[in-house]
């Protein structure tokens, strides 16, 4: 990775010339990854000048191992504890600058009040910028390492999902569960999740956003299971359905049409075609089968990568973002919001080929009956 890492810079730079922002100023650990090829940097930034050469921040104590590893030539150290950090040396870095009133690009939510406070020091007049949506972009076509190191996620995720299935049975905590799945991924090669994992009961299907807790396992219901792994660095995800004891038809009939659904949508995911074309395909589908009002979401899909989610593509309503080869995106985890008998939910980590789309999740999509 670390010979890409100029050519990374070049096209961030260009960005910033183009929104005429002066310097990209990076702390986040996902952009480090990208920007200077380290995914084990801790209390390290990065500046990215719009014209002249970046410059990267790190503890005295690595700097020898950060610049063997890093794509960045220059390397400088900074003094911890001894009043010295990343914040005092990006400050210091922009002061030497001279640039009157600074416009600075950020990646939204990658930056303490601390650093926030030495360069507002340092530069009073500078204005804050938002590059998230930039960074998100240029990260969204993958190169062959990364698309490697998200196959050998894949592979890492399938192995927690069989563990995760076969031990699985009611009365069960949802952790002892994501227990057995987490180590059967770290077996396979895992260095951890991205995302809260989900091991869910049928009674908490309908929240949005819960993750796996103390709760005992239902008898007589589906059970989503929804996993992460990464590697070095970066990323793959998968969800899948068991249905215990005898559940009701009805859900069974929901994750039947939200495997449908979803071979619809991959089915299209080729270059040119437009995010809100997959998603409007779907929703289409949804309402043929008379499921239209359950069918609440505006999404159903985004960008994967260093990031379980990242934020373009995103696979959404009116969405004129055109795909393109080499994108990985997740499909397809919202269920049908029917009550008492929804959610199930389905999703794969899948690349955009010129060929068609190849599933970096290869596990059957069941549903699996126990």
């Amino acid at each position: 990775m670390k010979e890409r890492i100029p050519g990374r810079i070049a096209a961030l730079q260009e960005r910033l010339r183009e929104l005429h922002i002066d310097a990209a100023m990076i702390y986040d650990r996902e952009n480090l990854i990208y920007f200077a090829g380290l995914d084990d940097l801790e209390g390290g930034a990065l500046a990215v000048p719009a014209e002249g050469e970046p410059e990267l921040f790190c503890l005295w104590a690595e700097v020898g191992y950060i610049r063997s590893v890093s794509g960045i030539a220059k390397v400088t150290p900074f003094m911890f504890p001894k009043g010295e950090s990343q914040s005092t040396a990006m400050a210091a870095w922009l002061k030497d600058q001279g640039w009157k009133a600074p416009r600075l690009g950020f990646t939204r939510y990658f930056i303490s009040l601390k650093d926030y406070q030495c360069l507002r020091e340092a530069a009073p007049d500078m204005e804050v910028c938002d590059i998230a949506g930039v960074c998100y972009e240029l990260r969204s076509v993958k190169d062959e390492e990364e698309l490697e190191r998200m196959r050998a996620a894949g592979k890492a995720v399938a192995a927690g999902m069989e563990a995760a299935i076969a031990c699985a049975k009611p009365g069960m905590l949802e952790t002892e569960v994501l227990a057995e799945a987490e180590y059967a991924m770290a077996k396979a090669g895992s260095m951890g999740s991205s995302f809260r994992m989900q091991v869910l009961t049928h009674s908490r299907q309908m929240q949005l956003h819960p993750y796996a807790s103390r709760t005992p396992i239902e008898d007589n219901g589906p059970l989503v299971i929804h996993l992460g792994a990464s590697c070095d660095g970066y990323v793959a995800k998968m969800c899948r359905t068991v249905f215990l004891g005898k559940p009701q038809e009805q859900s069974v009939q929901i994750y039947e049409l939200l495997k449908q659904a979803q071979t619809l949508a991959a089915g299209m995911l080729k270059p040119g075609v437009t995010c809100g074309e997959v998603f409007a395909a779907v929703e289409k589908f949804m309402q043929e089968q008379g499921y239209g009002k359950h069918w609440i979401v505006h999404h159903i899909g985004y960008g994967v990568g260093i990031r379980q989610s990242e934020f373009y593509p995103i696979i959404a309503r009116d969405s004129a973002v055109p795909l393109r080869e080499n994108m990985v995106v997740d499909l397809l985890l919202p269920t049908l919001f029917v009550p008492q008998t929804g959610g199930p939910r389905i999703t794969d980590t899948i690349l955009i080929t010129k060929d068609g789309p190849e599933f970096l999740t290869d596990f059957p999509a069941g549903p699996v009956f126990k």
